[in-house]
This record gives C-alpha cells, structure tokens and sequence, in this order.
C-alpha cells in the first residue's frame, strides 16, 4: 500500500478569542486536506511552532506567551492529544518561535524572537545550550532586525540556519547559518562562524531543508511581489546564494514542512489558509482557506499499516 501523509498544524486562536482568551488549537489532517480534526483545544498561549517526534509519539510545540514579557514556554503533548506537559518552562526562552526536531542526537531546536537567541535542549527538556545570542536588553530587543524567528538543522554538514526577520514590510530580514555547535572558547555574542547568507529580504520566517539535496526553502512575509511567498536557496554553491521564489500571493505566510518523501510542501498563512504544493511551486492547491490564524505546520509521510484494526484511533495507521 501506498504511504500516505498526515500533516499537523497550529492556530493561534485570535480569531475564535473566548472570554478575551486566545482559543488555540493543534489540528491534523491527511495530506490531502481529508480526516480534519483537532488534537488540542484552548490553547491560551499563543501556539506558534511544532514539530513531531515520531518514535515517541509526542507533538513538541511553542508557547509565545506575552511578546512584552518573559513567559514563553515549550509544551510536549501526546499525539492523541494527552499528557500535556512544559518541558521548556517560562523564564528559559522569551518568545519561541519555530521549532526543529532532530531525531538522531534526540534534540529540538528554536528560535527566540524577542529573545533575540537561538536554543536547543534535549527532547525532555534537559540541557538547554544557547547556540546564538543577536542583542541584549530593551534597546536591542525593539530593534527587529535582532529578533530571531525561523530555524533548520543540517546535521549531515553539522549546520544550522535561521532567520531575523527584521520591521514589518521593511525589507531588512536575513538568513543566517553557523556551525551546529558553538566555537570553543567562544559565546553565542561573538561567535566567529556566524555568516549572512541573504539579506535585505522582505520579511523571512519559517525554514525547511531538503538536507539531500541540500536546498533550503523559506517562507516570506512582507509586501508582493517577492513578500508573501515560498523560496528555495541552493546551498551547494557557497559563493553563488540566490532565492528562487516558488509560491506567491500567500496572506501573511508563516509556517513550512517539506514532505521530501512524496517531494510536497505545506505552508500556512495568519489568514487561516493551509496549502500544499509540489517542491517546485507546482500544483499549488488551496486545503483549507480559512480555518483561524494558523502558524507551524509539520508533516510526516507515515509508513506501511501498524495495524489491522478497523477501530484503530492512530493518525499514522493507513488501513
């Protein structure tokens, strides 16, 4: 039997507020938009990045928490939508924003957008490193060109890449990429790896690497016609970084998963709308055009039947 692909993603819940309170939800759906329901609901915190642990079962996802204060967290949840629980508590991580998995050292990555930082931690929580530090303190936290947003991992070239978006529309972000680990005997400040790979973009957010092809897609925000879209970046040529735009006339895109598998992505937008393309922009096809203010979006491209029960209750069965 064919695999077939389940995707998972996150509303902020400001369009469906109750009592003055965010109404976040994580929802999931087969890869062509069939079997929509949600996983999680109420979620008061301003949900914004996910991703999926697939041998554990476990769905990681950020908590923005209040941008003006310090109260960001990291939740673990269940995939059947149980045993909510913090691993990453307040106080640790100002605004998270997108969040990376990687399976083979067992850790998640992210960025702190008010935060200015880029962390990771081990999948239960332990061992918080900060890999890079953009400001410090008020002044340089209300400058936006400091605040750090998406995140890839690259650990087949021990990489990893992520974003400061910069002012709204301002056509100020940048792309950025150092080493995996932290120089010896240097800080995430004045990390000397540390290089520009683009700039001057309108307003970058999430990121998704084709580790195999060694391709970077992004997702922009910012005015049309270069905002507002999906790229890719060709890494394998170091002295010749350019972006390809793929997708356009998205409604304030944010969230990306590459299905490399079946070579589709998804990409969601504040508008409510989840999309699915082919890897080159091909095929573009409207899911959902509506369903809140949607953020990440992670997909994994499930495997053979785990079982023959017709009563099964597993996103991943393919029965």
């Amino acid at each position: 039997m064919a695999s077939k692909s389940r995707v998972f993603f996150l509303d902020l819940g400001m369009s469906n507020m109750k009592d003055n309170m965010l109404a976040g939800r994580i929802m999931s759906c087969n890869g062509d938009g069939s079997d929509l329901k949600p996983l999680v609901e109420g979620i008061g915190t301003a949900p914004d990045g996910l991703g999926i642990d697939l041998d554990n079962k476990h769905i990681y996802y950020t908590n923005m928490g209040m941008p003006s204060t310090d109260s960001g967290f990291i939740s673990r949840v269940d995939m059947n939508g149980m045993n909510d629980t913090v691993i990453i508590p307040q106080g640790i991580t100002w605004t998270p924003k997108q969040l990376t998995l990687e399976p083979t050292t067992k850790q998640l990555y992210w960025s702190d957008r008010e935060g200015m930082r880029v962390f990771r931690a081990n999948f239960d929580g332990s061992n918080v490193e900060m890999l890079v530090r953009a400001g410090q303190g008020d002044a340089d936290r209300k400058d936006a060109r400091n605040w750090c947003v998406g995140i890839a991992v690259d650990i087949k070239r021990g990489r990893i890449y992520w974003t400061q978006k910069g002012p709204s529309k301002g056509n100020q972000g940048r792309l950025f990429t150092a080493d995996i680990n932290l120089p010896e005997g240097e800080t995430p400040d004045n990390r000397s790896d540390k290089k520009i790979l683009l700039d001057h973009l309108p307003e970058p957010i999430d990121l998704d690497l084709d580790a195999e092809e060694n391709v970077l897609y992004l997702t922009d925000r910012g005015d049309p016609p270069f905002g507002n879209t999906v790229s890719s970046i060709d890494l394998n040529n170091p002295a010749k970084i350019q972006k390809r735009t793929l997708v356009k006339k998205l409604h304030e895109a944010i969230g990306l998963a590459l299905d490399v598998e079946n070579k589709q992505m998804y990409v969601t937008d504040l508008l409510g709308g989840l999309y699915r393309a082919n890897m080159d922009g091909s095929e573009e096809k409207v899911l959902f055009p509506d369903l809140g203010d949607l953020t990440g979006v992670a997909v994994i491209a499930a495997g053979p039947p785990r079982c023959s029960s017709s009563a099964c209750n597993d996103d991943l069965c393919v029965h």
